[in-house]
C-alpha cells in the first residue's frame, strides 16, 4: 500500500509524527508532502527535526497569501505530484487550507482520501477551519474520527458508513513527549525569569483576535493586566498585525514576557510547568488538557468539547475576566480521558489497510 500524507501547518506536523512512525513499522510506503503552508523555521523545519518525522519528500513552498490565493497554489502544485505518485490514499490532516487542497485535488483525480481528525465541529460558519472540515469530511472515504462526539456529529450528516473511531493522534505524540522532558527544567532553554507554577502560557493567532486593532490591543493589555506573568508564544501572525498597528508586546514590568514559538518539545515541557494556558488555538487547549494544566481559549467555542467538562477549559471573550481564570486551580474531580489511549497512530494504518 502506499499512502501519501499532506501536510503544511504546525498542528498537522505534530499530527504526522505518529503516524509517519507507525507507517515506518510497515511495509508500506509513506511519501510526505509539504505544502509550505507554514515556512516560518520555527512553525515547520524544527517540528520535523524534534519530533524525528523524516524529511518531505515533496516541498511545495506555496507560502502565505489570501484563502483563495494559497489554496489556488497548492491544488495547482498538487495534481502533478499526486499523478506521479498515484497513491492509494491521499491522507488529510485536520482543517487548514492544505486539508482542504489535498482532499480536492485527489477528489479530481479520482484518488481515495482519508481525513484524519474528522468530525469535528465549531458550528462558527465564520471560521475558514469550519469550512475546510466540513468540505473535507464531505469529500473523504473514509473519516478517522478522534473521539464519540466527532463519531456523532458525522452520523448527523449522514456520514456515519464512512466513519471510524480511532482515537486521537495528538495524544500519542503528546504522552511520548510529555514522558520525554518531565524533568527538565524550562528556564535553561528558554532563558526565562520563571520558576515552575508562577506562569501562565499564551499564544494568540487567529483572524478574529488579531484582525480588529481594538480587540488585539485589548488582548495584548489584557494578558499583560492578567495579574500572572504570562509567557507569550508569539505566532508570526501576532508580531506582524502587531507591528502594523503600533501595538508593543514587551512590557517593562515583566507581565508579558514574549518569546518566538517553541519547539513542540519545548512547548510540552513550558505547559508542564505552568499554572495554566491562555490561547485561542485549538491543539494548544487539547494539549493543555492532556498535560492536566487549566486552559482559558479566547474564543466563544470550541471544536475539543470534552475540555470543558468540569471547567478545565473555559470559553471567554471578555479579556477582564483573565485575572481570575488564567492562573485559577485544577478542578478537584478526575480528569475524563476522551482522546484515546495514545495508540490511535496504530489504527490509522490498520483502517486505511483494511
Amino acid at each position: 500500500m502506499k499512502v501519501l500524507s499532506v501536510v503544511g501547518a504546525r498542528p498537522q506536523f505534530v499530527k504526522l509524527a505518529p503516524v509517519a512512525e507507525a507507517f515506518a513499522a510497515t511495509d508500506h510506503e509513506h511519501v510526505i508532502v509539504h505544502t509550505g503552508q507554514h515556512y516560518d523555521k520555527n512553525m515547520s523545519d524544527v517540528f520535523f527535526a524534534d519530533l524525528r518525522i523524516p524529511d518531505p519528500d515533496v516541498h511545495l513552498g506555496v507560502g502565505s497569501g489570501s484563502h483563495g490565493v494559497q489554496t489556488g497554489a497548492m491544488l495547482s502544485a498538487l495534481d502533478a505530484v499526486l499523478d506521479e505518485h498515484r497513491p492509494d490514499w491521499v491522507l488529510v490532516y485536520g482543517d487548514t487550507n492544505s486539508t482542504l487542497a489535498g482532499t480536492l485535488s485527489a477528489v479530481k483525480m479520482h484518488l481515495p482520501v482519508a481525513h484524519l481528525e474528522a468530525g469535528l465541529r465549531s458550528f462558527n460558519r465564520r471560521m475558514p477551519e469550519e469550512h475546510n472540515r466540513v468540505l473535507t469530511d464531505h469529500a473523504a472515504d473514509i473519516l478517522l474520527a478522534p473521539t464519540q462526539v466527532a463519531m456523532d456529529h458525522l452520523a448527523t450528516e449522514g456520514l456515519s458508513a464512512r466513519a471510524r473511531l480511532i482515537g486521537d493522534v495528538m495524544t500519542d505524540v503528546c504522552f511520548r513527549v510529555r514522558d520525554a522532558v518531565r524533568d527538565k527544567s524550562l528556564g535553561k532553554p528558554l532563558d526565562v525569569p520563571f520558576k515552575s507554577g508562577e506562569y501562565v502560557v499564551s499564544t494568540i493567532h487567529r483572524a478574529e483576535n488579531t484582525d480588529d486593532p481594538e480587540r488585539l490591543a485589548a488582548l495584548v493589555e489584557g494578558l499583560a493586566a492578567a495579574g500572572t506573568p504570562v509567557l507569550l508564544l508569539a505566532h508570526p501572525r501576532l508580531v506582524a498585525k502587531c507591528a502594523e498597528h503600533g501595538i508593543k508586546l514587551e512590557r517593562p514590568d515583566g507581565s508579558l514576557h514574549v518569546h518566538e514559538p517553541l519547539a513542540y518539545p519545548e512547548m510540552v515541557a513550558a505547559v508542564l510547568g505552568s499554572a495554566g494556558v491562555v490561547t485561542d488555538s485549538g491543539g494548544l487547549q487539547k494539549e493543555a488538557f492532556l498535560l492536566g494544566r487549566v486552559c482559558t481559549t479566547l474564543r466563544t467555542e470550541t471544536e475539543w468539547v470534552e475540555t470543558l467538562e468540569d471547567g478545565w477549559n473555559v470559553l471567554t471573550s471578555d479579556v477582564s475576566k483573565l485575572p481570575e481564570l488564567a492562573a485559577r486551580p485544577a478542578p478537584a474531580s478526575d480528569r475524563p480521558m476522551p482522546y484515546g489511549d495514545g495508540h490511535a497512530a496504530g489504527r490509522v494504518v490498520t483502517a486505511l489497510t483494511e
